[in-house]
């Protein structure tokens, strides 16, 4: 029997106007897809990462879908992305009928590797992902050259990633399309929910008649492309801003956080995840790796054996079944996702949650 859980990987935080907000919703009777909320969430987000435009959808994995459509990927398309990542952006490429090429990571910012992309580059080669991992920026502006001298199509998926910067630039701001989530464990949730942000007018355009089923622009009812339902309701939204209104509030307190784990895990056989010098970690999720892969899984247990929770870096994407088709050469992804782990790093965890976490690991190391 495991003992109660007393320390999340990740709640969050529903403490501004979230309920003051959906009960504006409830009053209005505006509940699904249309209504003011939607349009003060995507501006107000558009604002705060410093784009033209933002689209709000269903979920990040949907965002991701329809990025992907917009561009007009698909069958004998080949696009690259990191093998090291959540599955969701390597799913929507096979929705749209292209392939995916996987690409590994840079072993010591944990991005997918620039020089591993450009080597993957064929003839069939239409786009490069670029998914900034836990909240660490990808060189947006190496990937953007190799892109240009290519030819390429260049997509950010910010899902991790809220509050990442390069310089003093928002990540989402560099590729042609760009796409974030507000799942529950999120810097900001709607629940589920997710947001398009396209560089370009036209794509902006055909984003939005292809999120709500193709209908024409001058015809009621009439839907002259094939589309799909992949809006968000006016109250997901609703609870976006309240969220939006605190982002850097929650930004403050998860940097707080990874500094709190720096400081406290010193001298342990143990390596953070770190800012890149010139990069605004957002620090989504707070994550190490132990020296050796046989040092993870009992460092999890030992840790959940004290009611804390915490999840392995994410399984590289080409060894699962649907994926494995014999790609080599991701050596690097597949050591950081056999060593890491995501520590509990949710803002409201505070500097004493964090000691518990790493009294628990020093204990371990100890024993």
């Amino acid at each position: 029997m495991l003992p109660p859980l007393l320390i999340p990987i990740y709640q969050p935080d529903l403490g501004g106007k979230e309920k003051a907000y959906v009960n504006q919703c409830l009053d209005s009777t505006w509940i699904s897809s249309k209504g003011e909320f939607i349009e003060r969430f995507q501006a107000g987000f558009a604002s705060y990462i410093g784009a033209p435009n933002a689209l709000a959808v269903s979920n990040g994995t949907v965002a991701l879908h329809l990025a992907l459509a917009t561009l007009g990927l698909g069958a004998g398309d080949e696009v690259i992305v990191p093998s090291l990542t959540y599955v969701a952006p390597v799913n929507a490429i096979r929705y749209v009928g292209a392939t995916p090429v996987f690409a590994d990571a840079d072993p010591v910012t944990w991005q997918v590797s620039v020089a591993d992309v450009a080597a993957r580059i064929t003839p069939r080669t239409r786009a490069i992902i670029a998914v900034h991992l836990y909240g660490q920026a990808c060189d947006m502006l190496a990937l953007a050259a190799i892109a240009n001298a290519h030819g390429l199509l260049l997509i950010e998926d910010c899902a991790e990633a809220l509050g990442t910067r390069i310089g003093d630039r928002h990540v989402g701001t560099f590729g042609d399309i760009a796409t974030f989530s507000f799942f529950g464990n999120k810097t900001i949730t709607t629940g589920e929910g997710g947001m398009v942000v396209a560089r370009g007018a036209a794509h902006q355009k055909l984003a939005l008649k292809l999120r709500g089923q193709g209908l024409a622009d001058d015809r009621e009812y009439w839907h002259d492309v094939v589309g799909f339902n992949f809006r968000m309701t006016n109250i997901c939204a609703a609870i976006g801003l309240a969220q939006l209104e605190r982002a850097d509030e929650f930004l403050a307190q998860k940097r707080t956080l990874a500094e709190a784990y720096a400081r406290e895990l010193q001298g342990l056989p143990l390596e953070l995840h770190a800012e890149v010098a010139g990069t605004t970690h957002s620090f989504w999720m707070c994550s190490l790796l132990t020296e050796q892969p046989s040092q993870r899984d009992p460092l999890r247990r030992a840790l959940r054996d004290h009611g804390i929770e915490t999840r392995p870096v994410f399984h590289p994407v080409h060894t699962m079944p649907m994926y494995a088709q014999g790609q080599t050469g991701l050596a690097v992804s597949v050591e950081l996702g056999a060593r890491g782990i995501n520590l509990p790093s949710w803002p409201g965890l505070g500097e004493a949650g964090v000691q518990t976490v790493c009294t628990a690991i020093r204990a371990h190391f100890q024993d």
